[in-house]
């Protein structure tokens, strides 16, 4: 065979990796040699209309590049930021939640609501007491009845009280939703193993949201794969940077949220060999914060916390903020001065959607340039994804999808009446509609820093948007170099606040006050500003960044003169998150528990229900041996090679009478190893 110009014997393997990130705007690939050299690197835009298409010219890219026939390629990886950032923007599919054994109110008091965004629920009679016995039988007939009467749920997410102690009524609720619907379930059980029932109805309801997007990712990177000549198995990247199979991905796809970003963590010190930094990777909708220590990102023992909901999926200790190349430019009309802020939301840039409907967007900018008024729609435009299911969209919503059709159409043009408003952004958040506007993105292709898209648009856009006025009844900017230069500085001053309060979050010392506030603490901001006064006050980030992602060259050499710190930019930066998707290893953990809930009787909690032991080791033996078993398997499952395990006991006693009495044990089991090549 052939790697990248140099006719190899057949005799000697060779492992030819291929990494893919699929990001919210672009999607990157990377071709490395035996985990030692990156051969080749591409990017493609992401296509949302069709996956495939972005990653398949990506990889195609790659492969010409290094000179690498795609039988030859041994493993394959994906990672992604659609999940993180499906879970920022508040997109997914409709669920239901099935919570039983719960009360009513704790839907509200848990942040449940907020995580169904107006979708279904159902409280039931059921659940099982802290040491696994039924507290209430399961009402059945109840449940019937609820899925009798809702249609057009994309997945369920059922969460029963105490399910890790038993999850019979987990069970047979999912059972009877598959029999009834066939729509994918995901029980809280199979997510985490411990208490907190709320926190992982939470987690299963994200993870039922995301279900059909990453299937869908899943299966045309697996399609593509395929077309292009591609047989050798595909992994994607979890959370906190392990691998995991194409199939586990899919049926957990909750595992893939800070994919990408721990990817890029994965890759940052691979490319670096850093030992302690702070990793920020800038994309198109979040900048992702995150801290290497000892050569290691750093686990948020907490779980992780995407768009404002903390789960239970063990992830890396990533800070996310909605932050982004195409992030929203929102217009700061008060006060004397004004000024821009940007995100959380992204949006298509200016420049990009015209240059996909050159006629129509040109059209309508020219139309609005020639109005003298500045309005709330000027640069703003719609269009519909295609290929994204519409069930349960309210009237509102049909008549606005009727209106828009297939077009690229102007929001003066589309929404006619004030509650219209509403409905378009309940169908962005749902994935179905996208809309543009100014962006970092279009800042950057004013300053000649980018030319990727349709600079013309992206001045047009820009000074339509600056003829906004501010308190002072003038301009918010006298051009649009004016304003394209306010938004770079202000990308610089919230990346800068991402950091600060990422550093802060990871002090040992307390200094009273949450992260966010110390970031944005007067004496903070006098000190890196090195104010001279009767005091003298200096502030500096007292370790290293390494800046990530396409536009960290654009951005973090700013915010490094603004912390005053060094800032590294690796090459290949830009498609670190591809990197890190290939040189990453297979890790599963299990954990369970024993307690003891009478004197000489010790209790494991198994997959099939508790089991009760009259001697201590052997009840932690028989939890050792079924932890071993799962996390084994899983490993293996996911294509593991030369599985390695490690154990952890925390056995906690107490003393009475003299004596130490056994508590609890809480034992964790990690296999790992690297994933399996396709050698021929």
């Amino acid at each position: 065979m052939r790697v990248g110009g140099i006719t190899v014997a057949k005799g000697d393997h060779m492992a030819l990796s291929l990494g893919v990130d699929t990001g919210g705007t672009y999607t990157d690939a990377v071709l490395i040699r035996d985990e030692q050299e990156v051969l080749a690197s591409a990017k493609s835009l992401t296509t949302r209309t069709d996956l495939a298409i972005g990653i398949g010219k990506a990889i195609r890219a790659v492969l010409e590049q290094a000179d690498v026939a795609p039988a030859d390629i041994t493993m394959g990886s994906l990672s992604t930021t659609l999940a993180t950032n499906a879970l920022v923007e508040g997109q997914g599919g409709r669920v239901a939640l099935i919570y039983i054994g719960f009360g009513e109110k704790d839907l509200e008091k848990h942040g449940l609501n907020a995580a169904l965004k107006g979708d279904p629920a159902l409280v039931i009679a059921g659940g099982h007491s802290h040491a696994g016995a039924e507290a209430a039988a399961l009402d059945v007939d109840t449940l019937r009845g609820f899925l009798a009467q809702h249609s057009g749920i994309s997945g369920f997410a059922v969460a029963a009280q105490f399910a890790i102690r038993n999850p019979a009524h987990e069970l047979e609720a999912a059972r009877i939703i598959t029999e009834v619907t066939g729509a994918p379930v995901t029980c809280s059980h199979q997510l985490s193993s411990k208490l907190n029932g709320p926190k992982r109805a939470v987690t299963a309801v994200l993870n039922a949201r995301l279900i059909g997007m990453i299937d869908r990712l899943i299966g045309r990177a697996q399609e593509t794969l395929r077309e292009i000549g591609i047989t050798a198995p595909m992994m994607v990247v979890r959370g906190d940077g392990a691998l995991m199979s194409a199939e586990q991905a899919r049926a957990h796809p909750i595992e893939t949220i800070l994919s990408g970003p721990a990817a890029s963590i994965v890759g940052a010190r691979w490319l670096t060999n850093v030992d302690d930094a702070l990793v920020s990777d800038i994309g198109g909708t979040t900048t992702d914060v995150a801290l290497i220590r000892n050569g290691k990102p750093m686990i948020d023992p907490a779980g992780a916390q995407v768009g404002g909901f903390r789960t239970m999926v063990e992830a890396v200790a990533m800070r996310t903020h909605g932050l982004g190349g195409d992030s929203q430019v929102h217009p700061v009309v008060e006060g004397l001065t004004g000024g821009v802020f940007l995100g959380p939301r992204r949006v298509l840039p200016i420049s990009l959607i015209a240059a996909e409907a050159p006629d129509v967007v040109h059209s309508a900018l020219d139309e609005q340039l020639r109005t003298s008024a500045p309005t709330e729609h000027d640069a703003r435009f719609a269009r519909r994804v295609p290929g994204i299911p519409a069930q349960g969209v309210d009237a509102r919503g049909a008549t606005l999808l009727d209106r828009l059709g297939e077009d690229v159409l102007p929001l003066n043009k589309l929404l006619q009446t004030q509650l219209e408003r509403s409905a378009l952004m309940r169908l962005v958040d749902r994935g179905i509609v996208q809309v543009s506007g100014v962006t970092p993105s279009d800042a950057c292709h004013v300053l000649e820093r980018l030319d990727a898209w349709d600079t013309e648009a992206a001045h047009k856009g820009l000074e339509l948007f600056s003829r906004k006025r501010t308190g002072n009844g003038f301009r918010l900017a006298a051009t649009p170099q004016d304003l394209a230069q306010m938004i770079v500085d202000q990308m610089t001053e919230q990346t800068a606040l991402c950091l600060l309060e990422a550093a802060f979050a990871e002090e040992t010392e307390d200094f009273g006050l949450p992260a966010a506030a110390l970031a944005r603490h007067v004496l903070t901001q006098r000190g890196l500003a090195n104010h001279r006064g009767l005091l003298a006050l200096d502030a500096a980030l007292n370790v290293g960044v390494i800046g990530l992602g396409a536009s960290a060259a654009t951005y973090y050499p700013a915010v490094g003169e603004r912390l005053h710190c060094q800032v590294e930019l690796p090459e290949y930066a830009g498609v670190a998150n591809a990197v890190g998707a290939v040189v990453g290893r297979v890790t599963f953990r299990r954990s369970g528990s024993v307690t003891a809930p009478s004197d000489g009787l010790y209790r494991v909690y198994l997959t099939a229900g508790p089991q009760d032991y009259k001697d201590a080791d052997q009840a932690m033996t028989v939890l050792e041996d079924h932890l071993r078993g799962q996390a084994a398997q899983a490993a293996k499952d996911a294509g593991a090679d030369d599985i390695r395990v490690l154990v952890d006991r925390d056995v906690r006693s107490a003393k009475v009478s003299g004596q130490e009495v056994f508590v609890e044990c809480t034992m964790t089991v990690e296999a790992s190893g690297r994933p399996r090549v396709a050698l021929g």
